[in-house]
């Protein structure tokens, strides 16, 4: 049920945008900016009126830092054996 409820506005809007494409454009950049900057503060407030989620930010952050340096290095690495394999 959640699932729908985050599927129906979304493909409602792609139904819309493809009807609407030939159409002058909506001008929704400040609109878009608004809403995302109004959803940013309110899981700024979620996360920080959750004590339990708070007193465990210092261990997800470290475990999202070795996450994300873990991906970069072994893309680098990746790609350094795919180049020596495919010589241009």
């Amino acid at each position: 049920m959640d699932l729908l409820r985050l599927l129906l506005p979304l493909i409602a809007g792609i139904v819309l945008g493809y009807l609407l494409r030939s159409k002058a454009q909506l001008k929704l950049d400040k609109l878009t900016f608004v809403i995302i900057i109004a959803l940013i503060f309110s899981l700024g407030f979620s996360i920080g009126s959750n004590n339990e989620l708070l007193n465990s930010m210092p261990t997800v952050g470290l475990h999202g830092l070795i996450i994300s340096l873990l991906a970069i290095f072994f893309s680098v690495f990746f790609v350094k054996i795919a180049k020596r394999m495919v010589k241009f």
